[in-house]
């Protein structure tokens, strides 16, 4: 984006750090949108496991490109390439990214045993940035959803057309 790999870093982080989510696209796989936090220079994720996001192609030792929406429009701010490694539990970086990754995580249904849970069937895995930002495309990047077993689709009630297409009287 720009000539000098300072401010290259600079956006990365501070786009980062004020996003809620990220658009993740490992190998081989669709871009996901996953909850992260920023910690020690790098996205953490915690994933894979029973109640928690899929990470599919995020392989230790592989890449995946990482694209930074703003918060408060949606809009792409930055994108930019990742070094992937899968933290082990227990080691000490392991330990920091989770008491991190705990406090962010929302409406866990173990909160007070989350982090057992993780260390026993999740993965937390950092995403590094590389040198340098890449450039934004101009178009839409527009895609159909993923597949999914959930659904809304349910008949409608029986008084609902009334209700809604049922005329005014003046």
């Amino acid at each position: 984006m720009t000539a000098d790999p300072l401010l290259d870093r600079a956006l990365v982080e501070e786009a980062t750090k004020k996003s809620g989510l990220v658009w993740v696209q490992g190998e081989g796989s669709p871009a996901r949108a996953l909850w992260h936090i920023w910690h020690e220079g790098a996205v953490h994720l915690v994933g894979d496991g029973p109640g928690e996001q899929p990470l599919p192609g995020l392989v230790d030792g592989g890449t995946a490109e990482v694209t930074v929406r703003s918060k408060d429009k949606g809009g792409r701010v930055v994108a930019w390439t990742a070094a992937v490694a899968e933290l082990a539990p227990g080691s000490e970086e392991w330990e920091a990214a989770v008491a991190e990754l705990k406090g962010k995580r929302l409406n866990a249904p173990d909160a007070e045993r989350v982090t057992v849970r993780w260390a026993e069937q999740c993965r937390v895995v950092r995403l590094t940035p590389r040198e340098g930002v890449t450039p934004l495309p101009s178009g839409s990047l527009a895609a159909a959803p993923l597949p999914t077993g959930a659904t809304t689709r349910e008949p409608l009630p029986d008084g609902l057309p009334r209700l809604l297409f049922k005329r005014k009287r003046r």
